[in-house]
């Protein structure tokens, strides 16, 4: 059966809407808040950090909802995709009615809580969905990544193609947002269902005593923090360490277009040499090609081009193959999987928040402050190292994790 017969569009579209309300808000809405309504970096950071600890409790209840939902499934999935629209045009289409920092985490708190909803009940499903398929998870995986890295270029590049838009580029941006939410959701709705779910609901303890699913959760948290740190520095290293404004948005870009060409490539290597091994050599890379961060200044803008793609090609390993790997042993352990991937979406967030709790109000405190023409080069110096050593110091924890992991190297 050919990839439209089986609906894989559908997943690649949704997923391309869920990935445009996911990475690229961190990247956007702190610098926003901070440029438009004078809001610190580290309260922001905090407000982040302090909603993420609500998703300790709301993603794994989530997952339950999820779960339990069944034929429900395309109606509640519908209402998830209209706040995710909703709250989105709260965050950067609506002028605060209130103090900006609480209509900043009011909006985040709407954003994030249909996110996590669609995310856990997409993901559950695909293990459905997998089951019939030719290819198996990493197959999907290969579909669902490749629209989601697509549509995190899309929200990457939209606000920078929309500059000098009377409305305002980011008001735009969340205009179209919303509309493509509600295209993803009318997709998406053939697909909801209770196939495959018969199992009874796995308990939360049950998913953590695998030693399996346990590994892979804390090795989901710890490969994630390098590129939570990225992401939450990229806007203010490439504006102040290089000196180079208005390339942020193409820069965006070209990594995540080059994570998005190369996760098929993975998917491939993935299904002829095994998704671990595959896995290993890409985190080897990503090493490799981003370590040569430290070395830049101000005017590197085409060597950090070069590391951009290299790294962004890596990347796609990362988010082709991690989830494939959960997913497939969820099939094995707890086929009605909403409560495992309730815990995935937690670590998955976590890490972006832990990043923006702990990095923006160190990068403060050294005296940077964002949008202005000058840094003191303490505060230069910091966001250094902050951006290019810490996440490969944390990638090579996350390649122990992985090596010491033995996984069945089924599709």
């Amino acid at each position: 059966m050919t990839a439209l017969t089986q609906r894989l569009p559908a997943y690649a579209g949704f997923a391309a809407v869920l990935s445009g309300a996911g990475l690229p808000i961190y990247i956007y809405a702190p610098k926003f808040y901070a440029d438009n309504y004078g809001v610190s970096l580290a309260l922001l950071g905090a407000v982040l950090f302090g909603l993420r600890l609500l998703d300790v409790v709301q993603d794994p209840a989530l997952g339950w909802v999820s779960e339990r939902l069944r034929r429900a499934r395309p109606g509640a999935a519908t209402l998830g995709a209209a706040l995710l629209g909703l709250s989105m045009l709260g965050l950067f289409a609506v002028a605060p009615p209130i103090a900006p920092v609480w209509w900043f985490g009011l909006t985040i708190t709407g954003l994030f809580t249909a996110f996590s909803f669609l995310t856990i009940t997409f993901y559950a499903q695909g293990v459905a969905k997998a089951d019939g398929l030719t290819g198996g998870h990493v197959r999907l995986a290969a579909w669902r990544e490749t629209g989601a890295l697509l549509g995190v270029c899309l929200a990457a590049v939209m606000p920078t193609l929309l500059t000098g838009v009377v409305a305002g580029p980011y008001a735009v941006f969340a205009w179209g947002f919303a509309l493509a939410a509600g295209l993803a959701a009318l997709a998406m709705l053939p697909e909801w269902s209770d196939r495959g779910h018969a199992a009874p609901p796995a308990r939360i303890g049950m998913i953590l005593q695998d030693r399996v699913a346990r590994r892979l959760l804390i090795l989901a948290l710890v490969n994630a923090a390098p590129l939570a740190v990225s992401s939450t520095l990229f806007l203010f290293f490439v504006e102040s360490r290089l000196d180079a404004p208005g390339w942020e948005g193409p820069l965006l870009v070209l990594f995540f277009l080059a994570a998005a060409a190369s996760a098929p490539g993975w998917g491939a290597l993935a299904r002829r040499f095994g998704a671990r091994r595959v896995l290993l050599a890409a985190m080897v890379l990503a090493v490799v090609s981003f370590g040569f961060t430290l070395m830049l200044g101000a005017g590197d803008t085409v060597p950090f081009a070069a590391i951009c793609i290299a790294s962004g090609a890596t990347i796609g390993a990362d988010l082709t193959l991690l989830p494939a790997m959960f997913a497939r042993r969820m099939a094995a352990i707890a086929p009605n999987a909403g409560q495992g991937f309730g815990l995935w979406s937690l670590v998955s967030k976590f890490t972006l928040a832990l990043a923006a709790a702990v990095l923006l109000p160190v990068l403060e405190w050294t005296g940077f402050r964002a949008g202005a023409e000058a840094q003191p080069e303490a505060a230069l110096a910091m966001l250094t190292v902050l951006y290019a050593l810490v996440p490969s110091v944390l990638k090579l924890v996350a390649i122990a994790l992985l090596a010491a992991t033995q996984l069945e190297e089924t599709t």
